[in-house]
């Protein structure tokens, strides 16, 4: 009687066990990739500068008078605010709020400490134009410490609108859907404080997420972030920069700002 001999199972056992490894790599994946994006509400100024835009350099000498600022952020904890005042700093920004979901735990010792060693002192949003909309964040970041006091120390509040470290670069929007989100922020704030609020970002990726739009340059005050000697091509509208946000390897507080003109221009933006 003839015997049955089964075929080859080889090639079988080696297909599957190419699928196990493709779903215990795709399992080990996951965790792995969402294990890069931070927590909500730990984002700051300049989280995306180095990844986006690199470091080229220190700031070259500048003939025209600057004015030494640093911006804060809950990551820093409370801050050594008389070691700064002692090297030189003048003026603070501190994080209030993101979204409409954070606000800063250590807001109060660093706005206020900033401000009682003699500083001239602002909050900034970080927007997350993916969330909610731009009046609505503007009226929570007002209604948590991002107004304005004309006691000739407190700066206008500054929108952070840079990368997105939670998701795509430009939160899902359109080029003209930002520029919208922007401006129903921009309008809501000034329309709560009567002051024109100050735009912090970076020239690349206001290009790629606003399309290079050049609307706010004769009201808004241009805060750029880059890395390097010099501030670089600003973006469209803007002839010149406010504050430049230069480093995040600074001694005592990371990051680090010029603003351009002596203290005297400080204090009168201060003053409106």
């Amino acid at each position: 009687m003839p015997v049955h001999r089964p075929g080859p199972v080889r090639p079988r056992r080696l297909f599957l066990a190419g699928l196990l490894l493709t779903a215990l790599s795709l399992v080990l994946a996951g965790p792995a990739d969402a294990a890069t994006k931070p927590a909500r509400g730990a984002a700051h100024m300049g989280m995306g500068v180095l990844a986006h835009d690199g470091r080229a350099g220190a700031p070259a000498a500048h003939a025209v008078a600057q004015t030494e600022g640093v911006d804060v952020s809950g990551h820093q904890g409370d801050v050594a605010w008389s070691t700064l005042w002692s090297s030189g700093v003048r003026w603070a920004y501190t994080k209030a709020t993101e979204g409409t979901y954070y606000t800063n735990p250590y807001f109060a010792q660093q706005y206020n400490g900033s401000y009682g060693v003699g500083m001239i002192r602002g909050a900034y949003h970080f927007a997350t134009p993916d969330t909610t909309g731009g009046a609505t964040q503007a009226n929570y970041f007002v209604d948590h410490g991002g107004g304005w006091s004309a006691d000739g120390r407190t700066l206008p509040g500054t929108l952070d609108i840079e990368w997105n470290p939670y998701g795509a670069e430009c939160y899902g929007k359109s080029q003209s859907a930002m520029v919208s989100w922007i401006a129903d922020f921009l309008n809501t704030y000034r329309s709560r404080t009567g002051r024109d609020a100050v735009i912090y970002t970076a020239t690349s990726w206001w290009s790629d997420c606003t399309g290079n739009y050049a609307g706010f340059g004769s009201s808004n005050p241009l805060w750029i972030a880059r890395y390097a000697s010099d501030p670089g091509t600003l973006p469209a509208g803007w002839p010149y920069y406010t504050m430049w946000q230069y480093t995040s390897s600074g001694p005592t507080v990371g990051d680090h700002d010029k603003f351009n003109g002596a203290l005297d221009r400080v204090q009168a933006l201060a003053n409106g």
